[in-house]
């Protein structure tokens, strides 16, 4: 008959819980795994999944109770990484979704707004066409497998200890974002200087005539000139965002290992 101690059984689950917080944490953060239209138990069970594959790899001896006051510091160090994780990668889709913003903005499209189920809010048209322009590039260049490469090798530059977090981590995570709504901005500008110059040529137009209806005239030509331009960069969003996912993916390697104790 077979038999196990209750210290045996402690030693199993934490062996599954610790990675398996850090997993399931990455998933709730992460792009396109992390949307609210994806279900709960898909979700769940992937992270199950992953965590059997990964779990047999890790060097877990003498892992405490993950009831326990130490137990759950742990679990809640498992969970801060794999949001810093998932947060670093979807950082760039909240920058391509501000650049579609304020191109939209200045085309004059800030009013044509869509349901976005994701953040349940209200995006503007151009900003959820770069989004979906985003999620397909992601896929398409394998990335989600790059991500979950990362999230394996992670156990490595931070294995599951009861160290404390290291503070420079978070400094890494917030000038990462910084850098990306600066790469954002820079993304937007062919789209900004087109149309400062359509309004200007607008602006003199309507002081050389007065009785031209500007808002009859200009839209249509803002408009026109707005969705030349964005043809006219798209061709180069490719290159950029293969880019920038690397970089994130190198600046999660960094994180995690400014987490670790070495």
């Amino acid at each position: 008959m077979i038999s196990f101690t209750s210290a045996q059984l402690t030693a199993w689950m934490a062996t599954l819980i610790y990675p398996l917080a850090r997993i399931l944490a990455l998933i709730a953060s992460s792009p396109l795994l992390g949307n609210r239209q994806v279900p709960a138990r898909i979700k769940i069970g992937l992270a199950f999944m992953l965590t059997l594959i990964i779990a047999p790899t890790l060097s877990t001896e003498n892992l405490p109770d993950p009831a326990s006051a130490q137990g759950l510091f742990m679990l809640m160090q498992q969970i801060v990484a794999g949001l810093m994780m998932g947060f670093s990668i979807r950082l760039i889709f909240s920058a391509i979704e501000m650049a579609g913003d304020i191109a939209g903005m200045q085309m004059g499209l800030g009013f044509a707004n869509f349901f976005d189920p994701q953040n349940s809010g209200f995006t503007p048209i151009i900003a959820q066409f770069l989004g979906i322009l985003v999620a397909l590039s992601f896929v398409a260049m394998d990335l989600h497998l790059y991500m979950l490469a990362a999230l394996a090798d992670s156990f490595q530059s931070f294995p599951i200890s009861s160290a404390p977090l290291a503070a420079g981590a978070f400094r890494t995570v917030a000038e990462w974002g910084g850098s990306l709504f600066a790469f954002a901005l820079q993304l937007s500008l062919p789209l900004i200087a087109a149309l400062l110059t359509t309004n200007l040529a607008l602006g003199i137009l309507t002081r050389s005539a007065p009785q031209l209806n500007i808002f009859a005239v200009g839209f249509p030509i803002t408009l026109a000139v707005g969705f030349g331009a964005l043809a006219l960069v798209i061709p180069f969003v490719a290159p950029l965002l293969s880019h920038a996912f690397q970089q994130a993916l190198e600046t999660v390697g960094r994180i995690m290992q400014q987490l670790g104790p070495y």
